[in-house]
């Protein structure tokens, strides 16, 4: 009885070696090779350059291809067809309002909009009354905030762009920013701009600051960023609500998006994306 046993046994284990063979010759096929196209706000460019990277390690298969242009040109192109994500940092009225729209916003950030002057400049802080009324035109000279005397050089952005639309409903109300302002394109370029005239004032999303500038006071104000209101903008000031400029950035989708878009939004609002959001802005969870 013993020896049929064994026998059985032995027939047994050749077939479940022989299956077992067979399995590990059979070719796993990977993934197809997937790319998203991602564009709008230039505010986010950095935050999105991070998160796609990282969303890369674990899914070498999906390339993101990033560009800016801007949050209103993001939502149209994103209506049109040409791009998979909008990035925006701004959304229609008629959106905020709640009237449906052919696309779905998901607020992934909490951004701050940064004041910047040169680092050589003298002045640590200003208030959101005087912010507005450099920005209207009315105070012309640093030494009226507590700086050197010298003109101010005020620095705006295009129109359309969702930061600007920040300073101009948080800050300046239905006051118009100053038409000797010179308008620059894009964040980079009004940080390029600061940084090589010493008597600008510019507004950027903390996005641009890296991270070791957010680290203390003292290398905050040796880059040039202010304290709004007694506070500096950090992921930390701008999660608790401490910090005044805040606006959400939004990841915008199709109405009902699937496949690898779903997958990326979902990893955005993973904990494993939203560290990575806290290392530049403000997370929602």
């Amino acid at each position: 009885m013993n020896q049929r046993f064994r026998s059985l046994a032995l027939v047994i284990g050749y077939w479940i070696s022989v299956i077992s063979l067979a399995a590990c010759g059979t070719a796993v096929k990977p993934p197809a090779p997937t790319t998203l196209r991602v564009a709008g706000s230039t505010a986010m460019t950095p935050l999105l350059s991070d998160l796609a990277t990282a969303y890369a390690q674990s899914h070498p298969h999906v390339r993101l291809e990033i560009e800016g242009g801007g949050s209103r040109l993001g939502l149209e192109r994103l209506q049109m067809g040409e791009i998979d994500l909008a990035g925006c940092s701004w959304l229609p009225p008629s959106a905020e309002e709640g009237t449906p729209q052919p696309y779905s916003a998901t607020p992934i950030a909490w951004d701050g909009v940064a004041i910047v002057v040169h680092p050589s400049n003298p002045v640590d802080e200003l208030t959101l009354l005087q912010v507005r009324s450099i920005y209207a035109g009315w105070t012309l000279d640093w030494q009226d905030v507590g700086g050197k005397a010298g003109d101010i050089l005020v620095v705006s952005r295009e129109d359309g762009s969702g930061t600007r639309a920040v300073l101009e409903r948080q800050v300046m109300g239905e006051q118009p920013v100053t038409l000797t302002a010179s308008v620059m394109p894009s964040s980079t370029a009004v940080v390029e701009y600061v940084t090589r005239h010493s008597m600008a004032i510019g507004y950027v999303s903390m996005g641009y600051l890296t991270p070791s500038r957010q680290e203390d006071k003292e290398t905050r104000r040796q880059g040039g960023v202010l304290r709004i209101e007694g506070a500096y903008p950090t992921p930390d000031t701008v999660h608790g609500g401490i910090y005044h400029l805040t606006r959400p950035l939004y990841l915008v989708t199709p109405a009902e998006p699937g496949g690898a878009v779903r997958a990326f939004v979902d990893f955005v609002l993973s904990p494993a994306g939203q560290a990575i959001v806290g290392q530049r802005h403000g997370r929602v969870r």
